[in-house]
């Protein structure tokens, strides 16, 4: 398969999904590092980077070493959205480089953003879904894609209509999520909302949701006829779902990583966070990704809770270091 997006081929079209508080700069290199052929970032407010907002110019950060990478924004007011869009298709700094596309956020669950009118609240207008869009096509040199979900509720399943508004206001790629913004990320997503959302596009279509392993990928492709896979936490502490999902799309055999290349592959994205961040605020943060590459392993759980405890990079290191000895004796 290949999916194309303004001229540009992507061979498998493998997506690793935004996240916030995930999808950072050092996740994104290990995950090209491992396939991902298209990253997003997380997601920064629009009216905060036109404001100018320190912290948001950094989160906005692309380097070449991340292979393609989509910024998205979120916001609510055509006007900003278009405003931000112009300010984040130029390079955030020296040494960066500019996004592939701006993504534009319309799925975002989470209480604050959709209380303030954002992310999945968008789905309830697809009138305005059109005006953003239409606005952010316009301001902007770069492809546009647009990432939703099937719908505010059960009861308001609208994710083919507002994906329509969305290509006709000028999107390249459309992500569908299948689930609900009520249902946030529990129960298992619904593949008929992404399948009636694709036989209705004419652009690709990207499908996330419930992607753990090769055999998920090829069973959502398959029952979709999506163009893409986009992955989310299936990738959190596990970049190597992409070499998977790559080699059960080409029909060949997958072997598992070994803990010493999960443990490479960890210390890694640490030590790329801890030069962007700080060890501060970088080791904190990185809790949760250590702890899933560790999944699995012998006495995984009490690696966990003294990682924990940890503040520094070298602490870090030293505990997985000890962890991949005993594992050899």
């Amino acid at each position: 398969m290949s999916l194309r997006i303004a001229g540009e081929s992507l061979e498998y079209g493998l997506m690793l999904a935004p996240m916030a508080g995930f999808s950072d700069r050092a996740m994104r290199v290990v995950c090209h590092e491992a396939g991902a052929e298209l990253s997003v970032t997380e997601m920064v407010s629009a009216k905060a980077t036109v404001y100018g907002d320190k912290k948001t110019a950094l989160l906005s950060r692309i380097y070449p070493d991340e292979g393609r990478v989509a910024l998205q924004i979120f916001g609510s007011e055509p006007e900003v959205m278009a405003r931000a869009a112009e300010i984040l298709s130029q390079p955030m700094g020296e040494g960066a480089g500019r996004p592939f596309m701006i993504d534009i956020n319309m799925g975002c669950p989470v209480k604050k953003i959709f209380s303030n009118g954002e992310g999945s609240a968008l789905m309830k207008d697809p009138e305005l879904i059109y005006r953003i869009t239409a606005a952010v096509v316009g301001a902007t040199p770069l492809p546009v894609s647009v990432k939703l979900r099937a719908g505010v509720d059960k009861r308001h399943i609208n994710a083919t209509e507002c994906a329509l508004a969305a290509e006709s206001a000028g999107a390249s790629m459309i992500t569908i999520h299948g689930r609900t913004r009520e249902d946030m990320y529990s129960g298992t997503v619904d593949r008929e909302i992404i399948k009636d959302v694709k036989s209705c596009l004419h652009i690709p279509v990207i499908a996330n949701g419930d992607i753990a392993s090769g055999a998920d990928a090829l069973e959502m492709l398959s029952y979709t006829g999506a163009d893409g896979i986009a992955i989310g936490r299936g990738a959190v502490g596990n970049p190597f779902i992409f070499s998977e999902v790559r080699a059960a799309l080409m029909g060949e055999s997958y072997t598992a990583p070994t803990l010493e290349e999960r443990i490479v592959c960890a210390l890694r994205q640490l030590k790329l966070a801890s030069l962007d961040k700080g060890e501060a605020i970088a080791v904190p943060e990185a809790r949760k990704q250590i702890a899933s590459y560790l999944k699995g392993f012998r006495g995984a759980a009490e690696l966990r809770a003294r990682i924990n405890l940890m503040r520094s990079y070298s602490e870090v290191e030293a505990i997985l270091m000890e962890a991949l000895s005993a594992d050899d004796e």
